[in-house]
């Protein structure tokens, strides 16, 4: 599983012009499934991303998570983090899950992250073409891959 974390002031997702998701100061995350991707990644992750200390204390630092700040998350599925660019000039997405797989992996990610942050999350449409904005605050952005643990 490939995660990307973003720090965001305010983030919203849409489909076909409907919002179906939308937070203020929290975490945009954006999930990519593979079919090596198991209950512990999800777990693993979950509990990553609602203790990450990304948010500043009042030194300014970072030493708060988005649980210690009572922010949100705003998941969006997104399978194009599986992309492979090693040959030629399109990428392949082969490494990226069917739907079959994919979807009830990141069903449980939608309930261990709402366990794990204690509140409902928001959230995008699996597959959908979904519309992101988002206002990066920091900029802070952090990539990870369950697979490499980092």
């Amino acid at each position: 599983m490939r995660i990307v974390i973003q720090r965001v002031s305010e983030a919203a997702v849409s489909v076909d012009g409907q919002i179906t998701g939308s937070i203020a100061n929290g975490l945009l995350v954006l999930m990519g499934i593979e079919d090596a991707d198991t209950v512990e990644d999800i777990e693993w992750l979950s509990n990553k991303i609602t203790n990450i200390r990304l948010f500043n204390d009042a030194d300014g630092v970072m030493n708060l998570s988005v649980k210690d700040i009572n922010g949100d998350i705003l998941l969006v599925s997104q399978f194009t983090l599986h992309a492979s660019t090693k040959k030629g000039n399109r990428p392949s997405y082969i490494k990226a899950s069917k739907a079959e797989f994919a979807i009830p992996m990141y069903e449980k990610m939608i309930r261990q992250l709402t366990i794990d942050l204690g509140k409902p999350i928001q959230k995008g449409v699996f597959g959908a073409d979904m519309k992101v904005s988002l206002l990066n605050d920091g900029p802070v952005t952090i990539v990870i891959d369950s697979k490499n643990k980092e």
